[in-house]
């Protein structure tokens, strides 16, 4: 055991916070104790309050984030739980995994068409959806506590409800090519899709019936490869094959987009329109499960980016901006973003992103920065990259997807045959906590190796001290704290 494994885990959580005792294999869960508050230290003036509302502190300090950073440290123990090690042997690669809200059912997305549905607490199989799907099942996203949705390569996405699993509520068609990513806006309750057809699909959930739901066109670009919202659904991201970030800030979920209708901000080390059409990238790669397909019609004309670059001042609703995020030891090599995640706060997006050759993978986490250029004539860049770290890219050509922790203070990243749980520092510290004036390691607090085949996919429950792993010969492991 390192020397950072065995300091206290509940550092940076202050002396009077409980350590909550994860749930045992059986199923026992110890009692927490409710948290001291902590009042804002006073005398920080001007600078100590803006500090406190950056990170959401008022006189006492939110009992969930002190319950998570409490919880955060029992991983420095966490094991691979054998008796509760769940073989899909035969359903294929596991190509995503996902809790519900509550943390009482784990559904596992895999590539012979079926979902998989297990209790994560007592390791009971709940059921099996054989036909879930004509092709590979990619991504799975719960609605709430019930409702969830599938999206599949055969174009389609399909809801379910837990209570009623022998049949579809629905299905959802309007891709014309794989679909590989699910988004949910509780507030509209609107969901969105992308797929390598390059499209992002608006579904209106409020008007659903059993022959699907009013769908429309939001985006589209080419080489797309992940879609995510931020928790607030202030912004959109949209990765691609071709090394690019696209980033919709102040989102209108109710606007479709068309060619010319939104503007285009300054883009970083952006030098040439033709590079955000034109650019092949990692072509070859294989997006969980699936080669990449190209789109060769692109949304983005040479004459609207370079009308709309030479606007200045701040930014209207859906302006786009396009950014190349700084990738270490790929300054002169243009890559690939394989995997898209954002923090639980919105402070930060990680990314998984590979080299045009394939040989290098790097997990790197980005600040958010907000406002206009501090020069008018500076290129606006909202990211700057904070914390990377190299990863083992074995089993090339699959994409490898990491998470945060519910907290936002650990990532969990798939490494060769098992996963790395990574920290901002040995203390597993807020991020806003240890910014560094430049960009430093990610800290590994601990490597679990318990697969037999590459780990393509990764999550934390949203409730229990536990981390769910998946493979590519379909097997799912659980880890847990064990003392």
């Amino acid at each position: 055991m390192s020397a950072e494994e065995e300091e206290d885990p509940r550092a940076g959580t202050g002396a009077g916070s409980a350590v909550p005792g994860p749930g045992s294999p059986a199923g026992m869960k110890l009692a927490l104790q409710p948290a001291s508050p902590r009042a804002v230290p006073a005398g920080g003036g001007l600078f100590g309050w803006l500090r406190g509302r950056c990170l959401g502190r008022s006189a006492a300090v939110d009992p969930a984030r002190d319950t998570f950073g409490a919880m955060t440290g029992l991983y420095a123990s966490i094991q691979p739980a054998d008796s509760v090690y769940l073989s899909t042997r035969t359903h294929g690669a596991v190509f995503n995994l996902e809790y519900s809200p509550d943390g009482s059912v784990l559904t596992v997305a895999c590539e012979q068409t079926e979902v998989l549905l297990f209790d994560p607490i007592s390791s009971k199989h709940i059921k099996t959806l054989s036909e879930a799907h004509e092709d590979c099942v990619n991504n799975i996203r719960f609605l709430d506590n019930r409702l969830f949705a599938t999206c599949s390569d055969d174009t389609t996405i399909a809801l379910w409800d837990l209570r009623k699993l022998n049949t579809k509520v629905c299905t959802l068609h309007g891709h014309t090519s794989w679909v590989k990513n699910i988004e949910y806006d509780t507030n509209t309750r609107l969901l969105v899709t992308s797929g390598f057809d390059g499209n992002v699909i608006i579904w209106d959930t409020n008007r659903c019936t059993e022959d699907g739901c009013p769908h429309k066109k939001f985006f589209h670009t080419r080489f797309l490869m992940r879609m995510r919202l931020m928790p607030d659904c202030s912004k959109m991201l949209i990765s691609t094959s071709s090394g690019y970030l696209l980033i919709l800030h102040d989102l209108d979920l109710n606007k479709s987009l068309e060619v010319g209708s939104y503007p285009i901000l300054r883009a970083r080390r952006t030098t040439s329109s033709s590079d955000i059409i034109s650019s092949s990238g990692s072509s070859g790669l294989r997006a969980v499960g699936s080669p990449c397909h190209q789109n060769d019609s692109s949304p983005l004309s040479e004459k609207h980016i370079s009308r709309s670059s030479q606007r200045e001042g701040g930014s209207p609703r859906n302006s786009l901006e396009v950014l190349t995020p700084e990738v270490p030891g790929e300054r002169d090599r243009g890559n690939c973003i394989t995997s898209l995640q954002l923090h639980p706060k919105g402070w930060a997006t990680l990314l998984r992103c590979s080299s045009n050759t394939d040989d290098q993978e790097w997990t790197c986490v980005y600040e958010f920065q907000e406002g206009d250029p501090v020069r008018p004539v500076s290129p606006r860049c909202s990211l700057r990259l904070t914390h990377c770290i190299e990863e083992a890219n074995v089993g090339r050509g699959y994409i490898k997807e990491l998470c945060f922790s519910p907290d936002g203070r650990m990532i969990s990243s798939p490494h060769g045959f098992g996963i790395r749980l990574l920290g901002f520092d040995g203390h597993c510290s807020e991020l806003v906590d240890c910014l560094p004036k430049e960009a430093s390691p990610l800290k590994e607090i601990r490597s679990l190796y318990s697969h037999n085949d590459v780990v393509l996919t990764t999550k934390f429950s949203p409730t229990h001290c536990q981390i769910a792993s998946g493979c590519l010969s379909g097997r799912v492991s659980l880890y847990q704290p064990k003392f």
